[in-house]
């Protein structure tokens, strides 16, 4: 009897199944919003067909900041102390700017004690997807709330928030950033849209996605449940994404969609659900963040793009090579030159 074939796996368009994608087994709680996360990432990593070694993946503290070890195992990766991953990955990036950098943080983690070091990198520009993983929460010490927490929301002990919140997304365009938008873990078609635009995108991306804490805030009263997300997400746009290798022709009614040519040649197109919304607005992007907060509705979709701003690195004059290859004529001054510096300071 002949023995049954064993069926070639898929592959993408650099020839790797998506098991080349995936990482270690989760340490999260199971229902942990952060996992739908790292599902969605390995799918768009896989389906952009990136390779991973040519990926750097960079984190905090916290619960999100263990994620990276849940997807690409093959990419390189450093795990920061608490709220410094933009300072590591700045180095990183501008050390060699040939790699694809994928932060991913926390509400605590940027919002807190990383404010300072994330308000840098959004007004830099720096090229690389900084992912917020929001659950409102401090869920790797008991629950206690974050700066990103409702006023009036509910902790399971009952204390009630009467701190207003930070929005990471108004802050972020308001900053500099490039890329800059809202999702949530449970949206798996939109989430992982987003992300794939965000690989195509040469600046600082900013995605702030609503993760559900199942062990500490996803109760009735927190606006970071699960429930809470299916009944007060507002989307802004139906986002659609075609990469330049699948160029297919997609058409909306007149009027009613917003097309952004991204670097790489991909197509970021918006079926826009607020009629007069234009992404390319830093003004309207901010007011309609504020006017939605206003009335307790949580907007997802992308709210604000720029493929026209220079990056951090555009504006340094790097050269293309990572600068630990390149001799070290290239790196050192000349005796000639250090002899004139000299001379003119006497």
């Amino acid at each position: 009897m002949a023995a049954t074939a064993t069926p070639t796996p898929k592959t993408n368009r650099i020839g790797l199944p998506v098991l080349e994608y995936r990482g270690s087994k989760t340490t999260l709680c199971a229902g942990c919003g952060h996992n739908a996360i790292s599902e969605r990432i390995i799918d768009a990593m896989y389906e952009m067909g990136v390779q991973p070694e040519h990926v750097m993946k960079l984190s905090g503290i916290g619960c999100s900041s263990k994620s990276p070890a849940y997807f690409m195992s093959r990419s390189h990766s450093f795990n920061s102390v608490h709220g410094r991953m933009p300072s590591v990955a700045t180095g990183a990036l501008l050390a060699n700017k040939t790699m694809l950098g994928i932060g991913v943080s926390g509400d605590g983690d940027s919002a807190s004690i990383g404010i300072g070091q994330f308000v840098h990198l959004m007004r830099r520009n720096l090229p690389m997807i900084y992912i917020i993983e929001d659950n409102g929460v401090y869920g790797l010490t008991k629950g206690q709330f974050s700066a990103t927490a409702d006023i009036g929301s509910k902790l399971k002990t009952g204390v009630v928030n009467d701190l207003p919140a930070i929005d990471t997304c108004s802050l972020a365009i308001q900053l500099g950033a490039t890329f800059v938008g809202r999702s949530f873990s449970g949206d798996k078609k939109q989430l992982l849209t987003m992300l794939k635009a965000a690989i195509a995108h040469n600046g600082t991306v900013m995605l702030d996605v609503i993760s559900p804490c199942v062990t500490f805030n996803d109760h009735e009263g927190s606006t970071r449940s699960y429930k809470y997300m299916q009944d007060h997400e507002e989307p802004i746009s139906e986002v659609g994404f075609i990469p330049s290798f699948e160029e297919i022709d997609v058409e909306y009614e007149a009027g009613s969609s917003f097309d952004v040519t991204m670097h790489d040649g991909s197509h970021l197109r918006l079926r826009k659900l607020h009629e007069d919304y234009n992404p390319t607005d830093r003004a309207v992007a901010v007011r309609t963040l504020m006017e939605a907060h206003d009335k307790g509705e949580i907007l997802t979709g992308v709210f604000y793009i720029d493929t026209q701003k220079p990056t951090f690195t555009d504006l340094l004059n790097l050269v293309d090579e990572p600068l630990a290859t390149l001799p070290q004529e290239r790196t050192r001054p000349s005796k000639q030159v250090l002899d004139d510096i000299m001379a003119r300071m006497k």
